[in-house]
């Protein structure tokens, strides 16, 4: 591969570090190709961007971004890499990793970053399926403002049918004495 090859794929690596918030660093060493190309297919079928890049293209391609991805160089990267890019969802890796992992363990996660936060080892899938995405969160925060306003207006309502089968309660004595 000649340097200006080199130079392209890293420089394609680092502009979807930066433009992407979502990616995972997996190794699938032992997988047969049949194996791996159904991961591909299943990466297809849901959006995900599954690519199998030299660590050193890695490491250099994060480099120049803002957020630390030192901690990488030590734990992750090592051995095979392949990374999984999804521009929308977080989690989706997660889940697809975690359900291929059910026919086929070969497959492991070596580490991820979410909205640049860092998730390293294996042990955070099960964190990282947990997140919930800013959509979810803001609807969360939504029904949460909107709950005291939804009670107000049914105790409002609540009382007032209560006043006025008093009131009524009250004429009906009124006229009977």
């Amino acid at each position: 591969m000649k340097r200006e090859e080199k130079g392209a794929i890293i420089e394609e690596l680092a502009e979807k570090f930066q433009t992407i918030p979502f990616f995972y660093i997996t190794e699938a060493n032992g997988m047969t190709v049949a194996e791996v190309n159904t991961l591909r297919r299943m990466c297809f079928e849901r959006g995900i961007e599954y690519k199998v890049v030299k660590n050193a293209f890695i490491k250099k391609a994060l480099e120049p971004l803002d957020t630390d991805y030192t901690p990488f160089n030590d734990t992750v990267l090592h051995g095979q890499s392949a990374v999984m890019f999804h521009p929308e969802n977080g989690k989706a890796p997660a889940q697809l990793i975690k359900e291929f992992r059910k026919t086929n363990d070969k497959l492991q996660l070596k580490a991820a970053s979410i909205d640049y936060s860092l998730f390293i080892g294996a042990d955070q899938l099960d964190t990282l399926i947990a997140l919930k995405s800013k959509e979810e969160l803001i609807g969360e925060i939504i029904g949460l403002l909107q709950s005291p306003a939804k009670n107000v207006i049914s105790a409002l309502q609540s009382g007032g049918n209560k006043l006025a089968g008093i009131l009524k309660t009250l004429s009906e004595r009124e006229e009977a004495a």
